[in-house]
Protein backbone atom coordinates (compact mmCIF):
# COMPACT_ATOMS: atom_id res chain seq x y z
CA UNK A 1 0.00 0.00 0.00
CA UNK A 2 1.33 3.53 -0.99
CA UNK A 3 0.86 5.90 1.83
CA UNK A 4 0.41 9.51 2.27
CA UNK A 5 -0.58 12.00 4.42
CA UNK A 6 -0.64 15.36 3.41
CA UNK A 7 -2.05 19.26 4.53
CA UNK A 8 -5.98 19.80 3.90
CA UNK A 9 -6.54 22.60 2.58
CA UNK A 10 -9.53 25.01 2.80
CA UNK A 11 -12.64 23.44 4.62
CA UNK A 12 -16.02 24.18 2.80
CA UNK A 13 -17.50 26.49 5.79
CA UNK A 14 -14.41 28.71 5.22
CA UNK A 15 -15.43 29.78 1.90
CA UNK A 16 -18.08 32.49 1.23
CA UNK A 17 -20.35 30.07 -0.26
CA UNK A 18 -21.64 26.25 0.62
CA UNK A 19 -24.20 23.85 -0.87
CA UNK A 20 -25.33 20.92 0.91
CA UNK A 21 -28.76 19.16 -0.22
CA UNK A 22 -30.41 15.17 1.14
CA UNK A 23 -32.65 13.69 -0.83
CA UNK A 24 -35.42 12.14 2.50
CA UNK A 25 -36.91 8.96 2.79
CA UNK A 26 -39.28 9.04 0.32
CA UNK A 27 -37.45 10.44 -2.24
CA UNK A 28 -37.51 8.29 -5.22
CA UNK A 29 -33.55 7.94 -5.39
CA UNK A 30 -33.81 7.33 -1.95
CA UNK A 31 -36.41 4.55 -2.03
CA UNK A 32 -34.35 2.85 -4.93
CA UNK A 33 -30.91 3.13 -2.53
CA UNK A 34 -32.66 1.57 0.02
CA UNK A 35 -34.43 -1.55 -1.94
CA UNK A 36 -31.58 -2.42 -2.77
CA UNK A 37 -29.69 -2.36 0.67
CA UNK A 38 -32.61 -4.23 2.05
CA UNK A 39 -32.32 -7.12 -0.76
CA UNK A 40 -28.44 -7.09 -0.35
CA UNK A 41 -28.88 -7.71 3.43
CA UNK A 42 -31.81 -10.29 2.74
CA UNK A 43 -29.85 -11.78 0.60
CA UNK A 44 -26.80 -12.37 2.70
CA UNK A 45 -28.77 -13.38 5.61
CA UNK A 46 -30.38 -16.36 3.13
CA UNK A 47 -26.79 -17.30 2.08
CA UNK A 48 -25.32 -17.16 5.72
CA UNK A 49 -28.35 -19.01 7.30
CA UNK A 50 -28.81 -21.69 4.12
CA UNK A 51 -25.37 -22.26 3.24
CA UNK A 52 -23.25 -20.82 6.76
CA UNK A 53 -21.25 -18.27 4.38
CA UNK A 54 -21.97 -14.65 2.73
CA UNK A 55 -21.81 -15.64 -1.39
CA UNK A 56 -21.62 -13.12 -4.08
CA UNK A 57 -24.04 -10.91 -4.98
CA UNK A 58 -24.34 -6.99 -6.47
CA UNK A 59 -27.82 -5.92 -6.47
CA UNK A 60 -27.43 -2.14 -6.99
CA UNK A 61 -28.94 -1.59 -10.19
CA UNK A 62 -32.94 -0.54 -9.20
CA UNK A 63 -35.18 1.63 -11.38
CA UNK A 64 -37.93 3.05 -10.04
CA UNK A 65 -40.33 4.32 -12.84
CA UNK A 66 -42.93 6.78 -11.68
CA UNK A 67 -46.98 5.80 -11.86
CA UNK A 68 -49.49 8.23 -12.52
CA UNK A 69 -52.05 9.77 -9.75
CA UNK A 70 -54.91 11.97 -9.17
CA UNK A 71 -54.13 13.51 -6.12
CA UNK A 72 -56.90 15.62 -4.57
CA UNK A 73 -58.16 17.34 -0.96
CA UNK A 74 -59.81 14.62 1.29
CA UNK A 75 -58.51 11.53 -1.01
CA UNK A 76 -56.83 10.71 -3.91
CA UNK A 77 -56.00 8.01 -6.21
CA UNK A 78 -53.31 5.79 -8.11
CA UNK A 79 -54.37 5.53 -11.42
CA UNK A 80 -51.43 3.58 -12.49
CA UNK A 81 -49.00 1.70 -10.27
CA UNK A 82 -45.43 2.64 -9.59
CA UNK A 83 -43.15 0.26 -11.24
CA UNK A 84 -39.90 -1.01 -9.80
CA UNK A 85 -37.50 -3.06 -11.69
CA UNK A 86 -34.66 -4.73 -9.60
CA UNK A 87 -31.36 -5.92 -11.95
CA UNK A 88 -27.74 -6.76 -10.54
CA UNK A 89 -26.30 -10.23 -10.22
CA UNK A 90 -26.43 -12.48 -7.21
CA UNK A 91 -25.57 -16.60 -6.31
CA UNK A 92 -28.64 -18.12 -8.04
CA UNK A 93 -27.89 -21.70 -6.84
CA UNK A 94 -24.98 -22.90 -4.43
CA UNK A 95 -24.11 -26.52 -4.43
CA UNK A 96 -26.67 -27.78 -6.25
CA UNK A 97 -29.50 -25.55 -3.96
CA UNK A 98 -31.55 -23.16 -5.87
CA UNK A 99 -31.84 -20.10 -3.70
CA UNK A 100 -35.54 -18.31 -4.12
CA UNK A 101 -33.73 -14.64 -5.09
CA UNK A 102 -36.83 -13.21 -6.93
CA UNK A 103 -38.94 -14.37 -4.12
CA UNK A 104 -36.86 -12.45 -1.90
CA UNK A 105 -36.34 -9.87 -3.39
CA UNK A 106 -40.41 -9.04 -3.89
CA UNK A 107 -41.22 -9.69 0.30
CA UNK A 108 -38.09 -7.61 1.13
CA UNK A 109 -39.02 -4.74 -1.22
CA UNK A 110 -42.71 -4.81 -0.44
CA UNK A 111 -41.75 -5.11 3.34
CA UNK A 112 -40.03 -1.92 3.36
CA UNK A 113 -42.37 0.04 1.47
CA UNK A 114 -44.56 -0.72 3.79
CA UNK A 115 -42.77 0.24 6.82
CA UNK A 116 -41.77 2.98 5.47
CA UNK A 117 -44.19 4.79 3.19
CA UNK A 118 -47.12 5.25 5.73
CA UNK A 119 -49.50 7.03 2.47
CA UNK A 120 -48.84 4.04 -0.16
CA UNK A 121 -50.28 0.50 -0.11
CA UNK A 122 -47.50 -1.49 -0.73
CA UNK A 123 -49.46 -4.05 -2.70
CA UNK A 124 -51.54 -1.88 -5.30
CA UNK A 125 -50.08 1.14 -5.78
CA UNK A 126 -46.47 -0.95 -6.53
CA UNK A 127 -45.77 -3.84 -9.11
CA UNK A 128 -42.32 -5.33 -8.77
CA UNK A 129 -39.97 -7.03 -11.53
CA UNK A 130 -37.09 -8.73 -10.48
CA UNK A 131 -34.23 -9.26 -12.98
CA UNK A 132 -31.60 -10.30 -11.01
CA UNK A 133 -29.35 -12.73 -12.94
CA UNK A 134 -26.61 -14.60 -11.98
CA UNK A 135 -22.84 -13.12 -11.47
CA UNK A 136 -20.20 -13.85 -13.93
CA UNK A 137 -18.42 -16.64 -13.17
CA UNK A 138 -14.94 -15.09 -12.88
CA UNK A 139 -16.02 -12.59 -10.38
CA UNK A 140 -18.18 -15.77 -8.17
CA UNK A 141 -14.16 -17.18 -8.23
CA UNK A 142 -13.04 -14.07 -6.84
CA UNK A 143 -15.65 -13.56 -4.44
CA UNK A 144 -14.42 -17.03 -2.56
CA UNK A 145 -10.56 -16.93 -3.35
CA UNK A 146 -8.51 -17.93 -0.27
CA UNK A 147 -5.68 -16.17 0.96
CA UNK A 148 -7.86 -13.00 2.00
CA UNK A 149 -10.74 -11.66 0.63
CA UNK A 150 -9.71 -10.00 -2.84
CA UNK A 151 -11.27 -6.57 -4.22
CA UNK A 152 -13.77 -7.31 -7.02
CA UNK A 153 -13.56 -3.96 -8.72
CA UNK A 154 -10.61 -1.02 -8.99
CA UNK A 155 -12.40 1.91 -7.25
CA UNK A 156 -12.32 4.41 -5.21
CA UNK A 157 -13.59 5.30 -1.68
CA UNK A 158 -13.38 8.76 0.17
CA UNK A 159 -14.69 10.15 3.53
CA UNK A 160 -14.57 13.05 5.68
CA UNK A 161 -14.94 14.45 9.12
CA UNK A 162 -16.31 16.16 11.02
CA UNK A 163 -19.26 17.71 9.11
CA UNK A 164 -19.65 21.83 9.38
CA UNK A 165 -22.85 23.31 10.29
CA UNK A 166 -24.56 23.24 7.08
CA UNK A 167 -24.18 19.63 6.59
CA UNK A 168 -25.31 18.82 10.17
CA UNK A 169 -28.32 20.88 9.45
CA UNK A 170 -29.59 19.59 6.27
CA UNK A 171 -28.83 16.06 7.61
CA UNK A 172 -31.01 17.22 10.92
CA UNK A 173 -33.24 18.58 9.20
CA UNK A 174 -34.57 15.86 7.12
CA UNK A 175 -34.04 13.47 9.99
CA UNK A 176 -36.52 15.46 12.33
CA UNK A 177 -39.33 15.73 9.93
CA UNK A 178 -39.02 12.36 9.32
CA UNK A 179 -38.42 10.89 12.92
CA UNK A 180 -41.34 8.04 13.70
CA UNK A 181 -42.96 10.47 16.19
CA UNK A 182 -42.91 13.13 13.94
CA UNK A 183 -44.77 11.28 11.32
CA UNK A 184 -46.99 9.83 13.49
CA UNK A 185 -48.04 13.37 14.88
CA UNK A 186 -48.35 14.95 11.06
CA UNK A 187 -49.86 11.87 8.90
CA UNK A 188 -50.60 14.72 6.64
CA UNK A 189 -46.44 15.15 5.66
CA UNK A 190 -44.96 12.33 2.90
CA UNK A 191 -42.08 10.93 3.53
CA UNK A 192 -40.78 12.83 0.29
CA UNK A 193 -38.92 14.96 1.90
CA UNK A 194 -35.85 16.98 0.17
CA UNK A 195 -33.90 19.50 1.62
CA UNK A 196 -31.36 22.12 -0.03
CA UNK A 197 -29.37 23.96 2.04
CA UNK A 198 -27.26 26.88 0.80
CA UNK A 199 -24.66 29.59 2.87
CA UNK A 200 -23.64 32.85 1.73
CA UNK A 201 -21.39 34.53 4.19
CA UNK A 202 -23.44 33.84 7.83
CA UNK A 203 -26.96 34.06 6.11
CA UNK A 204 -28.70 30.25 5.25
CA UNK A 205 -31.48 29.39 3.10
CA UNK A 206 -32.95 26.23 3.20
CA UNK A 207 -35.52 25.15 0.81
CA UNK A 208 -37.85 21.95 1.82
CA UNK A 209 -39.88 20.40 -0.41
CA UNK A 210 -42.44 17.88 1.31
CA UNK A 211 -45.30 16.07 -0.22
CA UNK A 212 -48.05 16.59 1.62
CA UNK A 213 -50.91 13.85 1.45
CA UNK A 214 -54.55 14.97 -0.13
CA UNK A 215 -56.49 12.05 2.30
CA UNK A 216 -55.37 14.52 5.59
CA UNK A 217 -56.28 18.21 4.24
CA UNK A 218 -59.80 18.76 3.08
CA UNK A 219 -59.12 21.71 1.30
CA UNK A 220 -56.89 24.38 0.46
CA UNK A 221 -57.35 26.20 3.70
CA UNK A 222 -55.88 22.90 5.49
CA UNK A 223 -52.83 22.55 2.95
CA UNK A 224 -52.18 26.12 3.73
CA UNK A 225 -51.47 25.85 7.49
CA UNK A 226 -50.37 22.43 7.51
CA UNK A 227 -47.48 24.13 5.31
CA UNK A 228 -47.22 26.75 7.43
CA UNK A 229 -46.88 24.14 10.53
CA UNK A 230 -44.34 22.34 8.30
CA UNK A 231 -42.39 25.49 8.06
CA UNK A 232 -41.88 26.11 11.89
CA UNK A 233 -41.33 22.50 12.72
CA UNK A 234 -38.52 22.93 9.77
CA UNK A 235 -37.22 26.18 11.42
CA UNK A 236 -36.81 25.08 15.01
CA UNK A 237 -35.18 21.77 13.64
CA UNK A 238 -32.55 23.40 11.67
CA UNK A 239 -32.08 25.93 14.65
CA UNK A 240 -31.08 23.23 16.58
CA UNK A 241 -28.97 21.17 14.22
CA UNK A 242 -27.08 24.64 13.65
CA UNK A 243 -26.88 24.94 17.51
CA UNK A 244 -25.55 21.92 17.73
CA UNK A 245 -23.20 22.01 14.92
CA UNK A 246 -20.52 23.59 16.67
CA UNK A 247 -19.05 24.88 20.57
CA UNK A 248 -20.43 28.23 20.61
CA UNK A 249 -23.97 27.50 19.48
CA UNK A 250 -24.91 30.68 17.37
CA UNK A 251 -26.99 30.99 15.52
CA UNK A 252 -26.93 32.14 11.54
CA UNK A 253 -27.06 35.98 11.28
CA UNK A 254 -30.10 35.49 8.93
CA UNK A 255 -31.83 31.97 8.20
CA UNK A 256 -34.56 31.76 5.44
CA UNK A 257 -36.69 28.51 5.69
CA UNK A 258 -39.46 27.50 2.47
CA UNK A 259 -40.91 24.95 2.40
CA UNK A 260 -42.77 23.63 -0.89
CA UNK A 261 -41.77 27.31 -2.91
CA UNK A 262 -42.91 25.86 -6.42
CA UNK A 263 -46.70 26.23 -4.78
CA UNK A 264 -48.72 28.68 -6.61
CA UNK A 265 -51.73 28.64 -3.48
CA UNK A 266 -53.83 31.80 -5.07
CA UNK A 267 -54.23 29.39 -8.56
CA UNK A 268 -54.41 26.29 -6.32
CA UNK A 269 -51.47 24.69 -7.94
CA UNK A 270 -49.60 23.02 -4.92
CA UNK A 271 -47.48 19.99 -3.86
CA UNK A 272 -50.34 17.37 -3.37
CA UNK A 273 -50.27 13.85 -3.27
CA UNK A 274 -52.27 10.57 -2.95
CA UNK A 275 -49.25 8.69 -1.41
CA UNK A 276 -46.95 11.10 0.37
CA UNK A 277 -44.08 10.58 -3.04
CA UNK A 278 -43.09 11.75 -6.19
CA UNK A 279 -42.63 8.73 -6.93
CA UNK A 280 -46.29 8.02 -7.62
CA UNK A 281 -46.33 10.47 -10.61
CA UNK A 282 -43.67 13.12 -10.91
CA UNK A 283 -40.48 11.95 -10.97
CA UNK A 284 -38.25 8.19 -11.32
CA UNK A 285 -35.67 7.10 -9.17
CA UNK A 286 -32.35 5.01 -9.41
CA UNK A 287 -29.94 3.98 -6.88
CA UNK A 288 -26.60 6.06 -6.95
CA UNK A 289 -28.30 9.60 -7.79
CA UNK A 290 -29.05 10.80 -4.35
CA UNK A 291 -26.91 10.23 -0.88
CA UNK A 292 -23.79 9.62 -0.28
CA UNK A 293 -23.15 7.32 2.41
CA UNK A 294 -23.18 9.42 5.22
CA UNK A 295 -26.47 10.82 4.05
CA UNK A 296 -25.78 13.90 2.10
CA UNK A 297 -24.89 15.16 -0.92
CA UNK A 298 -21.83 17.94 -1.05
CA UNK A 299 -20.98 19.89 -3.44
CA UNK A 300 -18.34 21.39 -1.82
CA UNK A 301 -16.16 18.37 -0.63
CA UNK A 302 -14.74 15.47 -2.57
CA UNK A 303 -16.84 12.46 -3.54
CA UNK A 304 -17.17 8.74 -4.63
CA UNK A 305 -19.67 8.29 -7.59
CA UNK A 306 -20.17 4.57 -6.74
CA UNK A 307 -23.22 3.12 -5.18
CA UNK A 308 -23.04 2.11 -2.10
CA UNK A 309 -26.22 0.66 -1.67
CA UNK A 310 -26.54 -3.36 -2.96
CA UNK A 311 -23.11 -3.89 -3.32
CA UNK A 312 -21.93 -7.07 -1.67
CA UNK A 313 -20.44 -6.03 1.72
CA UNK A 314 -17.86 -8.91 1.70
CA UNK A 315 -15.41 -7.45 -1.37
CA UNK A 316 -17.25 -4.54 -3.23
CA UNK A 317 -14.61 -1.74 -2.38
CA UNK A 318 -17.53 0.81 -3.76
CA UNK A 319 -18.98 -0.22 -1.07
CA UNK A 320 -16.71 -0.77 1.91
CA UNK A 321 -14.12 1.21 1.31
CA UNK A 322 -16.07 4.45 1.02
CA UNK A 323 -17.91 3.35 4.50
CA UNK A 324 -14.03 2.85 5.75
CA UNK A 325 -13.48 5.91 4.72
CA UNK A 326 -15.58 7.87 6.46
CA UNK A 327 -15.02 6.09 9.54
CA UNK A 328 -11.46 6.35 9.43
CA UNK A 329 -11.91 10.00 8.86
CA UNK A 330 -13.86 10.53 12.25
CA UNK A 331 -11.51 8.48 13.85
CA UNK A 332 -8.63 10.73 12.82
CA UNK A 333 -11.01 14.08 13.85
CA UNK A 334 -11.39 12.86 17.40
CA UNK A 335 -7.49 12.91 17.95
CA UNK A 336 -6.65 16.30 19.98
CA UNK A 337 -4.36 17.61 17.52
CA UNK A 338 -7.07 17.03 14.55
CA UNK A 339 -9.34 19.49 13.29
CA UNK A 340 -10.62 17.92 10.40
CA UNK A 341 -9.77 15.02 7.84
CA UNK A 342 -10.36 13.35 4.98
CA UNK A 343 -9.61 9.83 3.49
CA UNK A 344 -9.60 8.39 0.13
CA UNK A 345 -9.02 4.49 -0.73
CA UNK A 346 -8.27 3.19 -3.56
CA UNK A 347 -8.56 -0.19 -4.70
CA UNK A 348 -7.03 -3.13 -7.20
CA UNK A 349 -9.17 -5.50 -8.43
CA UNK A 350 -8.08 -9.16 -7.06
CA UNK A 351 -5.79 -7.38 -4.18
CA UNK A 352 -6.73 -8.31 -0.51
CA UNK A 353 -9.22 -5.36 0.81
CA UNK A 354 -7.45 -4.87 3.55
CA UNK A 355 -4.35 -3.84 1.03
CA UNK A 356 -5.39 -0.59 -0.96
CA UNK A 357 -3.15 -0.04 -3.74
CA UNK A 358 -3.49 3.55 -2.54
CA UNK A 359 -4.48 5.84 0.63
CA UNK A 360 -4.20 9.17 1.05
CA UNK A 361 -5.13 10.67 4.33
CA UNK A 362 -5.36 14.80 4.56
CA UNK A 363 -5.82 16.62 7.93
CA UNK A 364 -6.00 20.19 9.13
CA UNK A 365 -4.00 19.96 12.37
CA UNK A 366 -4.12 22.59 15.52
CA UNK A 367 -0.70 23.61 15.09
CA UNK A 368 0.96 20.89 15.05
CA UNK A 369 3.07 19.38 11.87
CA UNK A 370 1.14 16.89 10.09
CA UNK A 371 4.31 14.63 9.16
CA UNK A 372 4.49 13.94 13.01
CA UNK A 373 0.80 12.42 12.88
CA UNK A 374 1.69 9.85 10.30
CA UNK A 375 2.61 7.24 12.56
CA UNK A 376 -0.71 7.46 14.36
CA UNK A 377 -2.53 7.99 11.19
CA UNK A 378 -1.39 4.67 9.26
CA UNK A 379 -1.65 2.70 12.77
CA UNK A 380 -5.44 3.65 12.81
CA UNK A 381 -6.10 3.20 8.97
CA UNK A 382 -4.32 -0.14 9.01
CA UNK A 383 -6.80 -1.24 12.09
CA UNK A 384 -10.01 -0.29 10.28
CA UNK A 385 -8.98 -1.62 7.11
CA UNK A 386 -8.17 -5.18 9.34
CA UNK A 387 -11.52 -5.03 10.01
CA UNK A 388 -13.62 -4.72 7.02
CA UNK A 389 -12.93 -8.44 6.59
CA UNK A 390 -15.50 -8.46 8.93
CA UNK A 391 -17.42 -5.25 8.32
CA UNK A 392 -20.41 -7.54 6.09
CA UNK A 393 -21.64 -8.53 9.60
CA UNK A 394 -22.40 -4.82 10.69
CA UNK A 395 -23.97 -4.24 6.98
CA UNK A 396 -26.49 -7.03 7.82
CA UNK A 397 -27.33 -5.63 11.60
CA UNK A 398 -28.49 -2.88 9.79
CA UNK A 399 -25.65 -0.80 11.82
CA UNK A 400 -24.30 1.12 9.00
CA UNK A 401 -26.03 3.40 6.19
CA UNK A 402 -25.18 3.84 2.85
CA UNK A 403 -27.80 6.67 2.34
Amino acid sequence: MEFFVTPLARLPDEGPVEIVERKGLGHPDTICDALAEELSRALVRHYVERFGVPLHHNVDKVLLVAGRARPAFGGGEVLEPIEIHLAGRATVEHKGVPVPVAEIAEKTCRAWLARNLHALDAERHVRIRCLVRPGSSELVQLFGRPGGTPANDTSCGIGFAPLTRLERTVLGLERALNAPAARALHPECGEDVKVMGVRTGRRVEVTVACALVGRHLPGLGAYREAKRALEARARDAALVAWAAGGASGREPDDLVLLANAADDEAAGQVYLTATGTSAEAGDDGEVGRGNRVNGLITFDRPMSLEAAAGKNPVSHVGKIYNVTAGVVSRDLAALPDVAAAECRLVSRIGAPVAEPAVAEVRLRTRGRPVGELSAAVEEILRARLRGAEDLWRDFLAGEVEVF
